[in-house]
């Protein structure tokens, strides 16, 4: 089995003058994103690689999240930056099977998108909020009935669970 979890960056800021690339995150992305970490580490979520975009959210995100994890093997893959659901698929399909949970921090809305596409089963309610949103810091766990990264694909995955930053603290908004 392989387990996929994809992890969208916390809320950034957007300072005048600053490139995409390197926006960092807000006050309250910077809450959320140890949040999350803390939830998958009590989950026992925890990934044995982590595929990253460049950016300095995604960047920054990580950094907190892998906090509570304690070390994980960190990539950072410039072609998941602001990436449609394709070259994101593309990413994770290289990844070496000895890593059999697998998490990608990345952007919307090719996380949304390669998420909706990659579930073909799981909780319908779930699915459907997937299908409606994709809020900054959320998590979407994904499992694969796979030998190998490079055979998972479209609807071949169960979505397992999908968390917001809010369903684990009432006072954070999107």
């Amino acid at each position: 089995m392989r387990r996929l979890i994809l992890l969208r960056h916390a809320k950034s800021d957007r300072p005048p003058g600053l490139r995409d690339l390197d926006r960092p995150l807000n006050p309250r992305g910077r809450q959320a994103a140890p949040l999350m970490g803390r939830y998958l580490a009590d989950e026992e979520l925890r990934p044995d690689l982590a595929l990253v975009s460049p950016s300095a959210r995604t960047q920054e995100t990580w950094e907190a999240v892998a906090a509570a994890l304690g070390a994980v093997r960190t990539e950072t893959v410039r072609t998941i930056y602001e990436a449609p659901a394709s070259a994101l698929l593309a990413a994770i399909r290289s990844a070496p099977d000895e890593a059999g949970r697998v998490i990608l921090v990345g952007h919307n809305p090719g996380m949304q998108d390669l998420a909706v596409k990659l579930v073909g089963r799981g909780d319908a309610a779930a699915r459907n909020r997937l299908r409606t949103e994709f809020p900054t810091a959320a998590v979407a766990v994904i499992d694969f009935e796979a030998a190998s990264w490079s055979e998972i694909g479209w609807g071949g995955g169960t979505l397992e669970r999908f968390v917001r930053p809010k369903d684990l603290a009432a006072d954070l908004d999107e």
